[in-house]
């Protein structure tokens, strides 16, 4: 797949939302500062004067207010929090101060105690007027106000009112310090919030690529898939995350997709070989009528000639009526043997017998086929050369071999010419033996070879009729060596015809 044709990259909206984010996260904080942590830090310091209220009263009630561990402690308050204060008797006079320079504090606090006093009788103005003050927080014995300097115009938060000993006291901090943290806090996150921004905008980029690529692999291996490529896996991260786990879902439906494909293949081709077959066994059945229709028209019209003719009583003598009931009974002979042949050679091409392999002596079978065809021998004046051997054991159904043997040795003495030998072999090589039988005469013309094995077929139809033949017989042979799956055939010679049949050694 190619990469330029994806508008909308996973990648790049994957980081511009993460930047966006991030941007927007940012400006909240900023805006958040600028608007909240003004008050914040106010409620803040109102805590610590309160904090500093408490330990003064506290050493101002125990007697401690003057010793050496509760100056220590004051400069701890005073400098963490940034405050000044005084402590003051009826007198006016500092009993306690954060710094030796007092009496600007105790001025403002002697301010205070006059403003609050007029506006506790309504007169607000008067010699020692503040400016325009802001109460936060009051109780009977203190007030938290904000205040600004008539001179400086410096903002305070301030906290003054009377101790439990009966000594008056003022806390100020000032407000400045809090509004220039909040500048600085804010300049700070801004250059941050950039820094922070563009760093994780690269970083994003870089991981967002880390996580699309494998979904990229993936999207090529599906397509790839569309087309029937199973070959593609995906081989990332072996790591059990969605995308490794999509992975391997992946690679479980390619299998199973070409596994079923391949199925689905199989039987197409077995249906196409069912169908071929059919076709074929059609085509075998009309010429399989064809032919039995031919060779039973002969000895039919034989028959029916014969009975007719002893029916009809042509000839009268004992003599001719032998000779027609002689022919009636080698014609329905012949007709019998083709048929039987016919049953057999049915069974074997549809599979309805069984084949049993066993081992057998394949010298001895041959050697006793042999001897049942002596006579036949004999009365062609034929002479067989067999070389004897030891006993040679094979695999095979011991029955149908021995009927492939017999239809090669019948066929032999059939043909059998000229010198009038035949010759029976065996010749043993690795884990096959070749049974073999030549018979010397006319070799079968070229034309004919590759029709021997088909059902009917002659390559001398006068010769075949005259010692019976049907034309079954190699048909038969192929059947059954095909139904043990080895090799036969045959090989012509400048005197003679040789056909042969190989089985596996025991």
């Amino acid at each position: 797949m190619n990469n330029r044709t994806i508008r909308h990259s996973i990648k790049k909206q994957f980081a511009g939302i993460f930047i966006g984010l991030m941007t927007g996260t940012i400006l909240l904080c900023w805006f958040i500062n600028s608007t909240f942590l003004e008050s914040y830090y106010i409620k803040n310091k109102q805590k610590a004067l309160l904090e500093a209220y408490e330990s003064i009263n506290r050493a101002a009630t125990d007697g401690n207010i003057t010793s050496e561990e509760f100056d220590i402690e004051l400069q701890k308050i005073c400098g963490r929090y940034n405050i000044s204060m005084v402590v003051v008797d009826a007198q006016a006079r500092a009993v306690k101060a954060s710094s030796h320079d007092s009496q600007m504090l105790v001025k403002q606090l002697m301010d205070n105690v006059w403003q609050d006093a007029a506006e506790a009788i309504g007169q607000g103005g008067g010699p020692h007027a503040l400016a325009p003050q802001k109460e936060l927080f009051a109780t009977d014995v203190y007030k938290i106000k904000m205040a600004t300097d008539p001179r400086t115009k410096t903002e305070y938060l301030e906290m003054w009112g009377v101790l439990d000993d009966g000594n008056l006291f003022l806390l100020r901090t000032a407000k400045e310090g809090i509004r220039e943290s909040v500048s600085i806090a804010n300049r700070f996150l801004a250059y941050i919030g950039i820094i922070a921004v563009t760093a994780s905008g690269l970083i994003i980029w870089f991981v967002s690529r880390k996580v699309t690529e494998p979904v990229l692999r993936l999207a090529d291996i599906s397509e790839r898939m569309t087309h029937l490529d199973f070959d593609a896996k995906y081989t990332g991260d072996s790591g059990y995350n969605e995308i490794s786990l999509l992975g391997a879902h992946i690679n479980q439906l390619s299998m199973a997709l070409e596994s079923t494909i391949s199925e689905l293949k199989s039987a197409n081709n077995k249906l196409t070989r069912d169908i071929e077959k059919k076709e074929e066994l059609d085509t075998m059945r009309t010429e399989f009528l064809s032919n039995v229709s031919h060779e039973l028209k002969t000895p039919i019209a034989l028959i029916q000639g014969y009975a007719e003719g002893l029916k009809e009583g042509i000839n009268e003598d004992p003599e001719s009526r032998e000779f027609y009931c002689d022919v009636i009974m080698d014609e329905a002979a012949k007709m019998n043997q083709m048929v039987k042949k016919l049953l057999t050679l049915n069974q074997l091409e549809f599979g309805n017998e069984m084949v049993e392999m066993e081992r057998f002596d394949i010298v001895e079978m041959i050697r006793s086929c042999l001897a049942s065809g002596d006579i036949l021998l004999k009365q062609n004046g034929i002479g067989l050369k067999f070389e004897e051997k030891g006993p040679v054991y094979v695999w095979g159904d011991e029955f149908r071999v021995e009927e492939v043997f017999l239809n090669y040795f019948s066929n032999a003495v059939n043909h059998c010419a000229e010198e009038k030998k035949i010759h029976v072999k065996l010749t043993v090589r690795e884990q096959k033996v070749r049974i073999s039988v030549f018979n010397t005469g006319a070799p079968i013309p070229e034309e004919s070879v590759p029709h021997l094995w088909e059902k009917f077929y002659k390559v001398d139809k006068a010769r075949t009729r005259e010692y019976g033949g049907s034309g079954v017989g190699l048909s038969i042979v192929k059947a059954i060596m095909e139904s043990m799956n080895q090799p036969f055939g045959m090989m012509n010679y400048e005197n003679g015809v040789e056909f042969w049949f190989e089985l596996e050694t025991a």
